[in-house]
């Protein structure tokens, strides 16, 4: 009895869930774990919540103080009012959390979607960033045609009966052969349990156009990417916006490259963090 309590103890204390964060009147869940001189805020993608980070928590909880966060329409946080999602609406949701925490430099890790919402958090509150880490994410250069700016799947078509069904085939393309059976149902399970508007409004603010710059940011930066990704097609712009960038691929891995392999994705990134 006395392990129990004293076990009960601990993880109150280590694991301290945060319900304070609001923004424009919605609750953002945020969740802060372990203890350190260095912050890491990992945010997850596109339909997606904070459970993204399951396989990372307990390892940097040991050395960092870790937060999760689910971004607003996401997991157990609120959805805007009026419906509308941007990359601003994200970045104000991870400084939310940010001030609810009362840390001042954070190392951002944004996960596929999560990375245009840690630029332009990077973009919005420089003052706040000690680094950023792109995890298999999005980095647009300006677009310069209409067919760039075409989102993988039409924000109407979402909406529609057979929204769930084309969701379903997208989020498959992104396993390959190796991405073992476990995680494609929990991912799968994690990305089509998020609403129709989430997922439309998310996308629409992925693909968001007026979102794409050049600006350079000239903070260290990671880039852990899956085996052969296609991310990397843009990696020469990557480079002149990112010139500290440092990045990796990870063979054998799908888009959920921290999920697929957590140990060594783990280790990729307490290297660097370590390097900073």
């Amino acid at each position: 009895m006395i392990r129990i309590l004293l076990g009960a103890t601990v993880l109150a204390f280590v694991v301290q869930p945060l319900s304070a964060a609001t923004l424009d009147g919605m609750k953002i869940h945020s969740t802060a774990t372990g203890k350190g001189t260095k912050t890491l805020v990992l945010v997850h993608g596109w339909t997606c919540d904070d459970t993204s980070w399951a396989g990372q928590v307990p390892e940097l909880s040991k050395r960092y103080r870790v937060i999760t966060l689910d971004l607003p329409g996401h997991g157990r946080s609120g959805s805007p009012k009026d419906g509308k999602f941007s990359m601003d609406l994200f970045a104000r949701a991870v400084e939310a959390v940010r001030l609810e925490q009362k840390v001042d430099k954070i190392i951002l890790v944004g996960h596929s979607m999560g990375t245009p919402v840690i630029r332009q958090y990077a973009h919005l509150y420089p003052q706040h960033v000690a680094a950023l880490v792109i995890v298999d994410g999005l980095v647009f250069a300006p677009a310069q045609t209409a067919r760039a700016a075409a989102t993988p799947l039409d924000t109407a078509k979402i909406m529609s009966p057979e929204g769930l069904k084309l969701r379903e085939g997208m989020i498959k393309g992104m396993f390959t052969p190796s991405t073992p059976a476990d995680v494609q149902a929990r991912v799968l399970k994690m990305m089509l349990g998020a609403a129709p508007a989430t997922a439309a409004g998310a996308m629409a603010a992925t693909f968001d156009a007026s979102y794409w710059t050049d600006e350079v940011m000239t903070m260290p930066a990671c880039g852990i990417f899956a085996g052969k990704s296609a991310m990397l097609n843009n990696l020469a712009f990557m480079k002149k916006v990112f010139p500290k960038i440092e990045y990796v691929e990870m063979p054998g891995t799908g888009h959920f490259v921290m999920m697929e392999q957590p140990e060594e994705f783990n280790r990729l990134l307490v290297t660097f963090v370590e390097s900073l």
